[in-house]
């Protein structure tokens, strides 16, 4: 029997029947991904499995480096079919990592190959795979088709023209793309070497010059509306924990001015400029009726060397350790006193931070929206098995697991689709193991209807997108059998 198989992580009966007749057949709604807009415009042909698989996949690439793998196997000038050869030498010494499952679950989804991936058959599965892209035609498109992708959502600099995604609302494809508003670059006043070019990109993007704070300002709330325009309805922010202690107008115009002459912004200054930006976004994102999402405590970035050589995004980034909670409770509370916290979504990448801000979520719950407030799908280092459950199992003692708007694929690859299933097997599995420890009623309309809604139904409505047709059908297992 193929590792792969109808039963893989289902371990009763119960969430056998919980998967299958109420989960496999959701579409999904992929609120949050890192995906090039411009693969799904120009309807992208993968030319093999290197490229669809290993470009830009720093999970992959921390595994090859930790597997005694040179760098130009990794993000380097070795052949595609090489890089792919390093992988597939590494995939057996990744037992019980979850790039085994997942390397198994997307070659058995995309391509039907049911064999377990080491050096010894990399020529056969590399053949398959590329007559499976070539001749089958997965392309971007293609593949957002066949996994039911209903919406997706990429993540977007304000400076971004949209062009990408004007492309597509005019393509006609089944799926609806939407960008999402990610000013991190705005808050980078103590990186003059960063902050200032980018202020150069800002001023392009909006069509104006920018010489004060109040300037900044208005540019940003432009873009915020020309995205609003385009389509979208969530921002997002990747920051190592939340700012909450704003500095007056005045003082932000002061360190605008200085950083703008090339001069960084001291640790104090960087605090209030950002805490106070934070809050302008929070408005913005409230007036529009849009969902933020809070993406916490990452350290990025660390190997300077790796930075220096590499770039960033190349796998050297880790779990931090910040304060949390406080931080964080600060800043939701200051938005809160003006009625201006928009929905937002909590996401941590330290578990010790799991039931901090599954609990801080319950504190700004007013009964406008079903969930207002949500911890997030487990994000990062914690989306696998173990870090998933640990998630659902912080929300649902903290919380109201029935109206978790459910998983994301936060990724760079068009082959991480198959996440979605790997989250609804975990998800069914609790279920049914619940149900069969006799710590659930065996109520399966109660049940079937918390999985169906968990799936996709919540996320549809929390975020009130406009969303492609419906197939209608469950996605095929695979293109060859």
């Amino acid at each position: 029997m193929d590792f792969i198989n109808d039963d893989f992580l289902l371990q009763t009966e119960t969430s056998r029947r919980l998967y299958r007749d109420y989960a496999a057949a959701e579409p999904i709604l992929d609120y949050h991904s890192h995906l090039p807009a411009g693969d799904i415009a120009e309807d992208r042909q993968f030319q093999n499995l290197s490229e669809i698989w290993l470009e830009g996949d720093h999970y992959k690439w921390r595994a090859m480096r930790a597997n005694r793998v040179p760098e130009r196997y990794c993000t380097g000038d070795a052949s595609p079919y090489d890089k792919f050869v390093a992988w597939a030498g590494t995939v057996p010494y990744a037992l019980r990592n979850p790039l085994y499952h997942w390397t198994h679950l997307e070659l058995k989804r995309y391509f039907g190959i049911g064999e377990l991936l080491d050096e010894n058959n990399a020529q056969r599965v590399w053949d398959r795979a590329n007559r499976c892209l070539l001749e089958d035609g997965l392309t971007a498109r293609a593949i957002l088709k066949k996994f039911q992708v209903r919406a997706l959502c990429t993540s977007d600099d304000p400076c971004d023209d949209l062009a990408h995604h004007r492309a597509i609302g005019t393509a006609g494809i089944e799926c609806r793309v939407y960008p999402t508003f990610r000013p991190d670059n705005a808050l980078l006043v103590h990186l003059p070497e960063k902050f200032n070019p980018w202020i150069g990109r800002l001023e392009r993007a909006s069509n104006r010059e920018i010489s004060s704070f109040a300037d900044f300002l208005d540019a940003l709330k432009q873009r915020h509306d020309h995205f609003h325009s385009v389509g979208t309805r969530l921002s997002d922010h990747g920051l190592p924990y939340c700012y909450a202690t704003p500095c007056a107008d005045s003082e932000a115009n002061r360190i605008f001015a200085k950083v703008r002459t090339g001069q960084a912004a001291s640790e104090d200054e960087h605090e209030g400029f950002a805490s106070l930006l934070m809050l302008f976004f929070g408005r913005l994102d409230a007036t529009r009726g849009w969902t933020k999402q809070l993406h916490l405590g990452a350290l990025r970035d660390v190997n300077t060397r790796a930075l220096r050589e590499l770039g960033p995004n190349a796998g050297f980034d880790t779990i931090g350790d910040a304060n949390q909670t406080a931080r964080l409770c600060a800043y939701l509370d200051l938005l809160d006193r003006e009625h201006a916290l928009p929905r937002t979504i909590l996401y941590n990448v330290n578990p010790s931070d799991n039931y901090a801000l599954a609990a801080a979520a319950g504190n700004f719950q007013d009964g406008s929206v079903a969930g207002k407030i949500q911890f997030g799908s487990a994000w990062w280092f914690l989306d696998q098995k173990e870090g998933i459950e640990a998630q659902l199992n912080a929300l649902s003692n903290t919380g109201l697991l029935a109206r978790f708007i459910g998983m994301v694929t936060d990724s760079r690859s068009f082959m991480s689709f198959p996440r979605h299933e790997y989250f609804r097997r975990v998800l069914c599995n609790l279920l049914g193991n619940d149900v069969e420890a006799g710590n659930l009623p065996k109520d399966e309309k109660l049940l079937g209807s918390l999985v169906r809604s968990v799936c996709f139904e919540n996320a549809r409505q929390y975020l009130a997108l406009e969303l492609g047709p419906s197939l209608d059908k469950k996605p095929d297992p695979a293109v060859r059998t």
